[in-house]
């Protein structure tokens, strides 16, 4: 059985930095469950540029079928931590 990586504190702020960088937000403005999307008029290349610098930041690889799942900041923290755990 894999081992369960936990997203630290640290880990969650450097993600929702991430995230607020790359979609010119204020962190104010990105609560745990606000859609990218649909709260935050984010497009597709928005989501790859997250994915691509979260593999960066942690040196980890995230399927681009994971996409999916990255709607909000909790699914990118989800997504991570996963990939952290393999």
């Amino acid at each position: 059985m894999p081992s369960t990586a936990v997203v630290t504190t640290e880990q969650r702020a450097q993600i929702k930095e991430i995230v607020c960088d790359i979609l010119e937000l204020e962190a104010d403005e990105v609560t745990d469950t606000s859609r990218f999307k649909e709260d935050h008029n984010a497009d597709s290349l928005g989501a790859i540029e997250i994915l691509s610098s979260l593999e960066r930041t942690f040196s980890i690889e995230i399927d681009q079928a994971e996409l999916i799942r990255m709607v909000n900041l909790d699914g990118v923290v989800a997504v991570v931590q996963e990939s952290l755990s393999k």
